[in-house]
């Protein structure tokens, strides 16, 4: 693996893709129909002492990861506490979100989901549009 100031080779960043298949990791929009380009995202930021091993990099939107920047922790809305940024490499996805009943909008379970959801804005209103779109057409929501 590279050094945490190298930069990242084209078959990690491949890697990472197909890791995710392709959606962002955090608001689940599919990379094939995005209406943001996609990057890697370093869950630990590299400004925070992160790496650039596999372990600590997930595929992200750049509405995402341009809203994540070097954030780990946010505000949980429900609570008024800090909480954690939701982990795609050691948390799963279903242990803090879920969608609402017609699968436009992500909800967050936890003080991590509730967290991140309103961090990186992931409701936003294009990412809802995206989403309508693609329930009328059988690819939403993602079986991931």
């Amino acid at each position: 693996m590279p050094s945490n100031r190298e930069r990242l080779t084209s078959l990690t960043k491949r890697t990472v893709q197909t890791r995710a298949n392709n959606y962002c990791e955090y608001c689940h929009s599919p990379g094939d129909y995005a209406t943001d380009s996609f990057t890697v995202d370093h869950i630990l930021p590299r400004l925070k002492g992160g790496s650039n091993g596999l372990n600590n990099l997930a595929w992200s939107c750049f509405g995402c990861n341009g809203r994540k920047q070097a954030k780990t922790q946010a505000i949980d809305p429900e609570t008024g506490e800090l909480a954690d940024l939701y982990n795609p490499r050691t948390q799963r996805w279903a242990d803090h979100f879920c969608w609402n009943k017609d699968t436009t909008i992500m909800l967050g379970k936890t003080p991590e989901g509730r967290a991140t959801i309103e961090s990186l804005n992931i409701n936003r209103p294009n990412i809802v549009n995206l989403r309508r779109l693609l329930i009328s057409v059988g690819l939403h929501p993602p079986l991931l």
